[in-house]
């Protein structure tokens, strides 16, 4: 794969223009000390990505041409979300960077009853900006051109009472990853995810999995969304990390949805 490098808006992904590239890209490009004639990838975040060969390296500015589109589709056929009790230090960075790769399509932070890590204000705002940018940099290593979005950080009460009404979310199927004696995963999706691989169904709606933090969600937080009609969902015998059970639900997902194309692995 050539260097992949964000940027957003920032450019027009045009065929034929010449451009100069965000001062994030341009420093990488300068970085990996490329020359007029090597080539890069650009993507804006959206879907939509193009190779760009390098026509001039300055001290403080990269100028590239847009040459050819790329067509690969990295992303997964179901949009997944994941709603998670915040963990604590730099296990939320992790859990976004390998939901990232693992296809996810958004991600909402939750602080919960038993949460330790606790944000609002300009400290959350700052730290969902962190998490964006954790993101932005998965997508360039593992190939996607969609980012996902990381949603600014919310109560799981206030959060609860809104959920049915968000766009993306209105239609999704709804699932509480539970200790409780709970509906497996591949129960509760049937032979729906089959159709899907063969294409002779499609899921439009999505999901959206809700993990408690570190503790697990309490017996009221957990009640309160099966009152609201989510369902719960268990992922086997053993009790998995706050950082480890929505990223086993999302792998579940994707082995079960994804076609039989063959992905890479950073070895």
């Amino acid at each position: 794969m050539l260097p992949r490098f964000h940027v957003g808006d920032a450019l027009p992904l045009q065929l034929g223009a010449v451009c100069e590239l965000p001062e994030g890209a341009a420093r990488h490009v300068q970085v990996l000390r490329m020359q007029p004639g090597g080539q890069i990838q650009l993507f804006d975040g959206q879907g939509r990505e193009c190779v760009a060969r390098v026509t001039e390296m300055g001290r403080k500015q990269v100028r590239v041409e847009i040459e050819a589109e790329v067509g690969v589709d990295r992303e997964l056929p179901i949009k997944v979300t994941l709603a998670m009790g915040m963990p604590t230090n730099d296990r939320m960075d992790a859990l976004v960077e390998k939901a990232t790769e693992l296809g996810v399509h958004a991600i909402q932070p939750l602080m919960c009853e038993r949460s330790v890590l606790r944000l609002d204000g300009e400290r959350a705002a700052k730290k969902v900006a962190h998490w964006q940018a954790v993101a932005i940099s998965a997508c360039e290593q593992s190939g996607r051109a969609v980012v996902p979005v990381v949603r600014e950080v919310q109560t799981l009460q206030n959060w609860l009472r809104t959920a049915g009404e968000e766009d993306g979310l209105r239609d999704a199927r709804k699932g509480v990853l539970s200790l409780r004696d709970a509906m497996s995963l591949r129960r509760w999706l049937g032979a729906e995810a089959q159709a899907v691989r063969e294409g002779q169904a499609r899921v439009d709606g999505g999901f959206v999995f809700l993990s408690g933090p570190e503790g697990g969600l309490s017996a009221t937080e957990e009640q309160a969304a099966l009152g609201a009609g989510w369902t719960a969902i268990t992922l086997g015998a053993r009790v998995l990390r706050a950082d480890t059970a929505p990223l086993a639900a999302l792998s579940v997902m994707a082995s079960l949805y994804e076609t039989s194309r063959e992905t890479g692995c950073d070895t």
